[in-house]
């Protein structure tokens, strides 16, 4: 596998990457130009080609950051909720909250992790860290006594964000799909029936 080298930018090549994220969720990998984010974030050609070197390598580095902050974010909603339940309540939401953007972007990173082997073996560590605590609410609740698993915990949580994983794509794809909060509502019904979740803790949304 080729590691790609990262190249000197400091704070300014920062905005450069979220100027490219943004040309990639509207454009897509294969029409995402230098032109195109030196229109966007105003920076020169040559400033683009001494930060990345090719065009694939700043697409994939803006992949790769973008995917960090997602995953950072999850993490951090994780650590405010102390009660299992409602921590991965709090997860189901932010994943269905992702903007269009958002969720443009993340499709093109799974496209792109098919056929570049470091963006797969990336792709791969990514997942783990994203799974990390919603697995970790649901062994935490199995533990407490919250929850009384039927099935395995790892089986569960697989199941539950490969049905968010799912509706992101429909939606990128605008396919006639749930709206979200009818979606929400039926996901979290299932899991609270999956997980025997005990108690009347409310589902509602609070924001």
């Amino acid at each position: 596998m080729v590691i790609r080298k990262r190249r000197a930018g400091g704070e300014k090549r920062t905005l450069v990457l979220d100027a490219v994220a943004g040309v990639l969720a509207a454009r897509g990998f294969e029409n995402t130009r230098f032109t195109d984010v030196s229109a966007a974030g105003g920076v020169a050609i040559s400033t683009l080609q001494t930060y990345f070197g090719s065009r694939e390598d700043m697409i994939i580095e803006a992949m790769q950051v973008f995917t960090d902050r997602e995953v950072d974010a999850l993490q951090a909603a994780s650590a405010v909720e102390p009660d299992p339940w409602r921590r991965l309540v709090a997860l189901v939401d932010r994943s269905l909250d992702n903007s269009e953007s958002t969720r443009q972007i993340l499709v093109e990173f799974w496209r792109s992790a098919m056929r570049d082997d470091e963006l797969r073996d990336y792709s791969a560590e990514v997942q783990t860290r994203y799974r990390a605590p919603f697995l970790a609410a649901v062994r935490e609740g199995a533990e407490r006594g919250d929850f009384t698993l039927a099935h395995d915990a790892e089986a569960v949580t697989d199941l539950l964000l490969s049905a968010l994983a799912g509706l992101i794509v429909s939606r990128v794809q605008h396919h006639p799909t749930p709206s979200p909060a009818e979606f929400r509502d039926v996901l979290l019904t299932q899991l609270r029936l999956m997980l025997g979740v005990k108690g009347s803790k409310p589902s509602t949304r609070t924001d």
